[in-house]
């Protein structure tokens, strides 16, 4: 998957200490406009861990 240009730098914003909550992550993929997998493989690429999930999944 390609990521986006914007959603990257919307990513690199969005982090603190290299951690992007994971409500945060949701809204950044409504307000872009691009599926939630986006947002993800972008952190992972910026090596930003996502936390703060509301399935538990991420701790």
């Amino acid at each position: 998957m390609e990521i986006k240009a914007e959603v990257l730098a919307a990513v690199r914003e969005a982090a603190h200490e290299d951690k992007l909550p994971c409500a945060v992550a949701q809204e950044l993929a409504r307000r872009l406009e691009v599926p939630m997998l986006m947002v993800g493989e972008a952190a992972n690429q910026l090596k930003i861990k996502i936390i703060q999930c509301q399935l538990g999944c991420f701790k």
